[in-house]
């Protein structure tokens, strides 16, 4: 199933950029932690699927949603996906697949600095105000 999810080439493309995880306690070392190809084919499962994390089919994945959404927390603190994003743009550049001629830009992503454009207040025009303004 990983292997479907996640083809090889699309693993060794993202291993590289992965953080590796901190050694396990010697005394109370608690769970093994899942494989990290593994975590991966979880996320790309919701993605897929549109399902939430708890919808996770974990003995067909090899781990839960829960285990696979704090991998995405920590790799997207890690700054991993925009690593890839930029190391596909590259790939896709050096091999002449990249098409610029037919972009768009879009900027629904970027935050409004102060709230952007907000309108002003406008005074009624109406012969007897409100009830609930009063």
């Amino acid at each position: 199933m990983n292997s479907d999810l996640v083809p090889d080439d699309l693993w060794e493309r993202t291993a590289p950029l992965i953080p590796p995880r901190p050694p396990r306690r010697h005394r109370f070392p608690g769970r093994k932690p899942v494989d990290d190809r593994t975590a991966l084919a979880g996320i790309v499962y919701v993605l897929r699927k549109g399902v939430s994390w708890a919808d996770v089919p974990a003995e067909r994945i090899g781990c839960s949603g829960v285990t696979c959404w704090r991998r995405l927390r920590d790799w997207t603190e890690a700054g991993v996906w925009p690593r890839l994003h930029e190391v596909l743009l590259a790939e896709l550049r050096t091999t002449g697949l990249l098409e610029m001629d037919d972009c768009a830009i879009d900027g629904s992503h970027v935050r409004a600095l102060k709230g952007g454009i907000t309108p002003g207040l406008h005074r009624s025009t109406a012969a007897v105000p409100a009830a609930s303004t009063m």
